[in-house]
């Protein structure tokens, strides 16, 4: 396989370079035209190669996670660099290419999250065992991108200024609103909603480690009496809102529920209501999901383009009032929790074991690489079923954003 592999590296290594110290101890190098990261690669036994030949995109993780497969004199995120900055080249790997047609062809099914699975892939990464999260999340729990207004923000202050930022734009303009979060997790946000700005919150998941963990918050910050946390689908919503929120739960969706979830979106407001829906997103066309990231960390997830989603919100009846587009603030927020993970790695090897390490260290340097070099950014569209529901420009948020946090 070595004779298949080496050609097919050849084609595809068109920036950077890449050493490869093949099983049989000979080195190769593939030198592209084009500057990029010079990287290398220990390729430990056939199985690897073959695997790398055959099926790509999902066996450079788990051969990672296997210890088949090795950086050599480099860091796991420098040879991700490159072979993620190679992978958006036309050319590309010609069976990644098919495989990825036949993806996009199956993702119907790959994202057919009924009730059911869609409880169970939660559980596969969100049940996981708080206590993995608390080795890298900020004190608030927030596990979605941050808000860098000036880009020197510590983790915690970022994640402040999310919750502001996104609270700004759900005018919360009056105590005692009735606000919905939809994928509330640890319930950071709907706490925050609920202290700040006098919000009478629901919060509901699909995990129940984060609803528990969510009720014992509100629980000990004397806030049960004005925040509650439901282990609910979405779908099943049977109440009026005056605002909704979600953060970082429509990317678990599936393509094929996008018109039903705003749907519930629209029945769920009140006439005059707004909801505010925070995703990660793509700045090209559809795609489909890597198939380690959704076999291992996300089954059933995908990030969208927005032409999928606008092409949803029309068919419900409900006004975008207002869209944002966030494209290197998940890429920092992902590089501290990277950071922050790396320096707690003995604990979680020994929560779980090194397999398991290796494919959450992965997970994260991919996860950052795909904001950096893939055109993956995060998106924050305001909807209501009201023309009036918000004021004729932005000035409002800013000036509630500005009050809350003190910025200039």
């Amino acid at each position: 396989m070595k004779r298949v592999l080496g050609p097919i590296l050849r084609h595809f290594v068109e920036s950077g370079s890449l050493r490869v110290l093949w099983p049989d101890a000979t080195t190769t190098v593939y030198q592209g035209a084009k500057p990029g990261p010079q990287v290398g690669v220990h390729l430990k036994n056939a199985a690897a190669v073959k695997s790398l030949v055959l099926n790509p995109g999902l066996a450079f993780g788990e051969a990672y996670m296997d210890g088949f497969l090795e950086p050599l004199d480099c860091t796991l995120y420098d040879l991700l660099h490159l072979l993620m900055l190679n992978a958006m080249n036309p050319s590309g790997h010609i069976a990644e290419q098919l495989s990825a047609a036949l993806r996009y062809v199956r993702r119907g099914w790959i994202q057919f999250n009924s009730t059911s699975r869609s409880k169970q892939n939660v559980a596969h990464h969100y049940d996981l065992g708080n206590s993995l999260y608390a080795l890298f999340l900020d004190k608030d729990w927030q596990y979605s991108c941050a808000y860098f207004p000036t880009g020197e923000e510590t983790l915690d202050e970022a994640q402040e200024a999310k919750k502001h930022h996104i609270a700004a734009k759900l005018k919360l303009d009056r105590p005692g609103l009735e606000v919905l979060d939809i994928g509330c997790g640890w319930g950071g946000m709907a706490l925050t909603l609920a202290k700040d700005y006098g919000a009478r919150v629901t919060g509901i998941t699909l995990s129940e480690e984060q609803l528990a963990f969510a009720r014992q918050r509100a629980q000990d910050a004397g806030l049960a009496g004005q925040v509650s946390f439901e282990l609910l689908d979405y779908r099943h919503l049977k109440r009026k809102f005056d605002r909704i929120v979600s953060v970082g739960m429509f990317e678990h969706v599936g393509v094929g529920h996008y018109k039903a979830f705003f749907e519930t979106i629209r029945n769920a407001l009140t006439p005059d209501g707004i909801a505010l829906i925070h995703s990660i997103g793509r700045s090209d066309e559809p795609g489909t999901t890597n198939p380690w990231m959704n076999k291992y960390i996300f089954p059933g997830g995908y990030s969208p383009a927005l032409s999928e989603v606008f092409s949803a919100v029309q068919q419900t009846g409900l006004w975008v009032t207002d869209c944002e587009i966030l494209r290197l603030h998940y890429a920092r927020t992902i590089a501290i929790w990277r950071e922050r993970f790396a320096a707690r790695r003995p604990e979680a090897v020994a929560m779980y074991d090194e397999r398991f390490a290796r494919m959450f260290e992965f997970y994260l340097a991919a996860a950052e690489l795909a904001f950096r070099v893939q055109g993956h950014m995060n998106f924050q569209l305001q909807l209501s079923p009201s023309i009036s529901a918000v004021p004729y420009t932005r000035d409002y948020m800013v000036d509630a954003e500005r009050s809350k946090t003190g910025a200039n």
